[in-house]
């Protein structure tokens, strides 16, 4: 064929499309120049009396309330003037100005109404943007009333923060005015948490009787259906005598007699937060004993429970939960597996009872097992044990499923290099994960739950030696063999920092640290043998942040072995003395 008979070549030439960004924010500019103007508005909202000229086009556009009042065979759509019901025209004039503008003008003596408008308008953004405000504003002069709002709402994340507060501050809330103001659900909900700072239950029933005395009329009806809530087996017989004696009760035959039936039952009802006291558990490792310590040195506290061989587990590590429930694992190795079994101790009894959550870990012959560890993350438990194998090392994990109540498995962490036979593992959770630290490597690994999966963190661990950890808030606290070096590491920065470590004065020779958390300050159980005297001697230090440095603290603790190497920390658990003592 002829060049001249060739088709012309086409090139393919995609079509594109072109955004103009300042068209987009003119256009906007453009309508609210209109409305201050005053032209083309085609309808008139009225609100309390107060008259808004608007564009209904807008309108429509911004909110689903108005395009549906607008666009469907409604009256309104066909009236010059719109006279909204149950909004604040100061609110309504706040909702136009982000309509015609996008920016909206938030405070806290405006939020709550603002809120209400929007949600009747159906703007989710303003809606949302109330929401964050109220949720990074809850303080202690507000959240008595932000609580209300919010419950009223059904905003989750605020009403949560608001009854922390609450349950916190409980005698001073219960003794301001806008505790009378609450409904009746919102004070059963109130007073049913376990989480109150409460040093008697007696504080509960006089808040009660204080709420039903402000309007006694209207109120005294509740009463039956908030007994319930009181937990009469946290009463001594002469504070249910004298509420068996007050008029409130005496009035309702059906009050008294549920109290009496309340008292025989004794229900397991859990003390409340402030009935417990924060206590740090060490385990007698002497041959023959079967004790186990709760401490807490800040509050001069020290008891010692002895069990029958029976009742104890013979434990390879123990956990605190954050529902305050405590874990025993125990541990039976035969050739070729481990049987694993969890034990709940029963506060109530001060017994451990079998949990029901037993486990079997196959294992290959040339591989031995080297821990086994429990944790919590998020309310699942963890169980995390490394397998050895000539130098190698594999750390598997298993989690527990409520609601098949089976252990499933989870990724596994397999180390590329071969590790010393005596290279240490320290594990424990921070916040929504788990974190590995390896003494001989010197790096670190966090699991995420969320996604299964392990990954390595970049920031190297300065403490070759490292043997202890514990986390607070979003920190975690190492420390080596001699305690002589103290870092933290912070999982939302990703950084290390070092802390002042223990000057050892030389006039002790040094077990392994323990490390614990209490009243949120960290402390330090050191174990000593002393120079000059023959024997043991303990002494506990607290971490002064501000000073960077170590204050001893005047414990007085038994001279005995203590086993600190179950696990990373000494776990700390709120303990009802009362149970403890068998009162």
């Amino acid at each position: 064929m002829a060049a001249a008979d060739q088709e012309p070549h086409v090139s393919a030439v995609r079509p594109r499309s072109y955004q103009d960004e300042s068209y987009l924010h003119g256009f906007l500019g453009t309508m609210s120049d209109l409305q201050k103007a005053g032209v083309l508005q085609d309808v008139v909202i009225e609100v309390e009396g107060r008259r808004f000229p608007c564009h209904r086009l807008v309108l429509s556009a911004a909110s689903p309330y108005f395009r549906a009042m607008f666009t469907c065979d409604m009256a309104e759509s066909r009236q010059k003037t719109v006279v909204l019901q149950g909004l604040d025209a100061g609110m309504f004039g706040e909702i136009l100005s982000y309509v015609y503008s996008g920016t909206l003008h938030v405070s806290l003596d405006k939020v709550q109404p603002l809120y209400q408008a929007a949600d009747l308008l159906q703007l989710d953004y303003v809606r949302d943007t109330c929401s964050s405000y109220m949720a990074m504003n809850v303080e202690h002069s507000n959240f008595v009333d932000l609580y209300k709002f919010a419950d009223v709402f059904s905003l989750k994340a605020i009403r949560g923060r608001c009854l922390h507060l609450i349950n916190r501050n409980f005698v001073e809330v219960a003794s301001s005015e806008e505790f009378c103001s609450l409904s009746v659900n919102q004070l059963t909900e109130i007073i049913s948490h376990d989480e109150l700072d409460v040093k008697e239950e007696t504080t509960v029933w006089e808040a009660v009787v204080r709420w039903v005395q402000h309007s006694r009329e209207d109120r005294l009806h509740h009463l039956p259906s908030i007994l319930p809530h009181i937990r009469f087996n946290l009463l001594t017989s002469d504070n249910t005598t004298a509420i068996l004696e007050h008029p409130l009760v005496r009035e309702d035959p059906g009050s008294s007699a549920f109290i009496r039936e309340a008292v025989q039952k004794n229900p397991e009802l859990k003390p409340r937060h402030g009935m417990s006291t924060e206590m740090a558990l060490l385990f007698n490792t002497s041959v023959g004993t079967n004790e186990i310590f709760f401490i807490n040195p800040r509050e001069g506290k020290y008891i010692s429970c002895s069990y029958k061989p029976e009742d104890l587990p013979h434990f390879v590590d123990m956990t605190v939960t954050s529902d305050n429930d405590i874990f025993i694992l125990e541990g039976k190795s035969s050739e070729d597996e481990t049987h694993l079994s969890l034990f709940k101790y029963n506060h109530a009894k001060n017994v451990w009872e079998d949990a029901g959550m037993s486990l079997v870990i196959k294992r290959q012959r040339d591989r031995k097992c080297y821990k086994y560890l429990l944790y919590e993350v998020d309310q699942t438990l963890y169980l995390v044990f490394v397998d050895r194998n000539y130098g190698w090392a594999l750390v598997q994990m298993r989690k527990y499923n409520q609601h098949t109540k089976q252990w499933l498995e989870c990724s596994q962490l397999q180390f590329n290099k071969p590790l010393h036979k005596h290279a240490d593992f320290v594990t424990l959770s921070c916040g929504s994960h788990l974190y590995l630290f390896t003494s001989e490597t010197c790096t670190m690994h966090s699991y995420n739950p969320s996604q299964d999966r392990w990954s390595k963190l970049t920031p190297p661990i300065d403490i070759p030696d490292i043997c202890r950890a514990v986390a607070m808030g979003t920190e975690i606290f190492c420390t080596d063999y001699d305690f002589t070096k103290t870092m933290v590491y912070n999982t939302e920065s990703d950084r290390w920092q070092r802390l002042q470590g223990w000057p050892n004065p030389g006039k002790f020779v040094f077990y392994l640290p323990s490390l614990f958390v209490l009243k949120d300050q960290l402390h330090v159980l050191l174990t000593c043998r002393s120079e000059s005297q023959n024997g043991i001697v303990h002494q506990v230090y607290v971490y002064d942040r501000s000073a960077d440095a170590w204050r001893e603290l005047k414990a007085t603790l038994p001279n005995e072995h203590y086993a600190y190497e179950l696990e990373s920390c000494s776990p700390v658990a709120r303990i009802y003395l009362p149970y403890l003592m068998g009162t």
